[in-house]
Order: C-alpha cells, then structure tokens, then sequence
C-alpha cells in the first residue's frame, strides 16, 4: 500500500464507520497516547521493565499501527500530503546529513 493510498482508506474510514475526524487537538493527545503504548511495550520488551499481566497482549506491530493511523488522520484533516511531506524530509536529511554519520565516530 502507497502512503496516497493509506490516506484515502482512512479518509474513506473516518467518513463512514467513524462518522467524522476527531479535532486536531483530540488527535494530537490520542497520537501522545499511542506513542506512549509503543513506548510502553519498547520498555518492557527491549528495557529492564517486565510486563504487567495487562499488557502481555499488546503487540508492537497493532500499536505502530495505530500510531500511523491518527498520524494520518492528522495529515488529512491539516492538508499534508504525506507522499510529499516525506520525500523532502528524506531529501532535507540527505543533504544536511551527508557526511554527518558517515564521520561519526561513535557509529563505528
């Protein structure tokens, strides 16, 4: 699925079964939300944290996903096309970090 893609089946989601976009400041806190879910299950499955009872079920890959998901529907309801938004993010970091990492001493 192309990025152009998932914004329009999300689109087409939030229109129907989700009746219409939250606000932005409501998707704002529920996008802090599921990046703290991620980061809760970063935590315990990469850090020192053991998993509580209630969150042996969490998988990574559900809440990245939701996390994409309110990403997107920010980006619809702000008019940023994400296909575009990304590419010159990807081009910007290029030129800035050209050498940057490369001469990086602690990635060797």
């Amino acid at each position: 699925m192309k990025i152009s893609e998932a914004q329009e089946i999300v689109d087409q989601w939030i229109n129907t079964t989700g009746v219409r976009y939250f606000n932005e400041l409501t998707n704002m806190a529920m996008l802090t939300e599921e990046v703290g879910e991620v980061a809760r299950i970063i935590a315990r499955k990469y850090g020192e944290q053991s998993f509580k009872d209630s969150d042996k079920n969490k998988e990574l890959a559900d809440e990245l996903a939701d996390v994409l998901f309110v990403l997107i529907c920010l980006a619809n309801q702000t008019g940023v096309n994400l296909t575009e938004a990304l590419q010159k993010n990807i081009d910007k970091k290029t030129n800035r970090d050209a050498t940057r990492h490369i001469n990086n001493d602690k990635l060797k």
